[in-house]
């Protein structure tokens, strides 16, 4: 495949690894160094994933600034551009990622959307997402928990992104529903899992032993 038929935007939507605002829900258990060490360790590995990836321009949308020195870091990397994110729902900053992207006219495919909570993603399943667009308007990954770890679109569908409870497992039930009420194609790849608790820190530890060194002694891994 040449770049040219299968360039696609990539948008990482990533919290800066400040402790106290990274990755809370696992404070209790890592302690907020260590939940933000974890955090951290994401962060690289999502861009170094999309980067790999090959697919086309990649830009960071950071919350809660873009200048953090981890983002600056980032950007040692590769080619990667921050972006703000806006001061809205979870949906409202996804449907901004693919309307900045669709607007600036950099690419053929589409818009996939992604967090920094998988690291079950690599460049060979972002690549079968970007095909997934040439032959249906979106393409979705759920998530094991009921959500999902990536949503990719040819062009920007607020509608999409409405009426949806963010951070429940009725995400992807819901996001079904808008995409068909939308009249939209789509395609779902297999299920992928995320870091949101305890236990899958301990997968993650599990499959990337590496990740254990970042943590700080906290009591929790």
């Amino acid at each position: 495949m040449s770049r040219v038929t299968t360039e696609c935007a990539v948008a990482i939507l990533a919290k800066a690894p400040v402790p106290g605002l990274a990755k809370t829900r696992l404070i209790p258990h890592l302690g907020a160094e260590g939940a933000a060490a974890l955090q951290r360790w994401l962060l690289r590995r999502t861009l170094g994933t999309a980067l790999a990836a090959e697919l086309g321009p990649v830009t960071l949308w950071c919350a809660p600034e873009t200048d953090h020195p981890d983002f600056a870091a980032c950007q040692g990397l590769g080619p990667v551009r921050r972006c703000r994110q806006p001061d809205v729902d979870l949906g409202g900053r996804m449907h901004a990622a693919v309307d900045e992207a669709s607007a600036a006219g950099a690419l053929v495919i589409g818009t996939l959307v992604i967090g920094t909570d998988c690291p079950a993603l690599t460049p060979e399943v972002l690549r079968e997402a970007a095909a997934a667009l040439r032959e249906h308007d979106a393409v979705v990954i759920p998530a094991e928990d009921g959500g999902y770890v990536l949503i990719g679109l040819k062009k920007p569908a607020l509608a999409v992104f409405r009426d949806v409870d963010w951070s429940t497992d009725r995400v992807m039930a819901q996001t079904r529903r808008q995409l068909q009420a939308a009249g939209l194609t789509w395609r779902e790849l297999a299920p992928l899992w995320d870091v949101d608790r305890f236990e899958d820190v301990e997968r993650l530890l599990g499959l990337f032993p590496d990740v254990a060194a970042v943590l700080p002694d906290s009591g929790g891994a």
